[in-house]
């Protein structure tokens, strides 16, 4: 399977992370998207949307990071562990990754992305939106070791992608307590944990 990523990139790794803990090996093509390369006719007949990560696999190809994770682990996973069959169980997993795709790592976006690629100042209402994001993960880690259920899902994989790039860009989330014990654990059990976080220090240089 041909996967068109950047390392920096937090949806890139949570994909990566996930073939990791299914034992699968992508064929990783770096897109430089500051050449424009994402924007060259080749690639937009795969990805019209021109957006990364993309995942190729034979005749299909598919867009947005959550749902290539969930295509991996319902296509290749030899067990449902990842993205459990149970609808209730897989319901708190879909609410976890719209979470993550909506309110977390948006406020990510939207605070950081003008100040790193635009040079814009730091707008303090998008600093409370970041935090209110934090109160919410929080609130759903209270009395869990993991983001959704008992074990690690593709929800974990997701959210460790995007907190560990609110780390190296120098968010403290250390007095969400819960956040900080999940966060703590989820490094030692989740597969590829060394890959992702190789691509925090690639996305770190945009801080320094």
């Amino acid at each position: 399977m041909d996967f068109y990523y950047l390392p920096g990139s937090a949806p890139c790794r949570s994909v990566m992370m996930t073939a990791k803990a299914l034992g699968i090996e992508l064929n990783k093509k770096l897109l430089n998207l500051q050449a424009g390369e994402h924007m060259k006719p080749e690639f937009l007949k795969i990805n019209p949307q021109h957006t990364i990560p993309t995942l190729v696999d034979g005749d299909f190809a598919l867009w947005e990071s959550r749902a290539i994770m969930v295509y991996l682990v319902e296509k290749y996973g030899k067990t449902d562990s990842l993205f459990p069959k149970c609808p209730k169980k897989r319901a708190v997993i879909n609410q976890r990754l719209y979470f993550d795709m909506g309110t977390l790592y948006k406020s990510f976006a939207d605070y950081y992305y003008p100040q790193v690629f635009a040079k814009a100042p730091a707008d303090p209402e998008m600093f409370k939106k970041m935090e209110t994001a934090f109160d919410f993960l929080n609130t759903f880690l209270e009395g869990h070791q993991y983001a959704a259920g008992d074990t690690l899902t593709v929800a974990d994989l997701a959210l460790l992608a995007s907190v560990s790039t609110f780390e190296v860009a120098g968010f403290d989330f250390s007095k969400y307590a819960n956040v900080a014990k999940w966060y703590a654990n989820a490094k030692t059990v989740a597969p590829g944990w060394d890959e992702n976080w190789a691509g925090c220090m690639e996305f770190k240089k945009f801080f320094s």
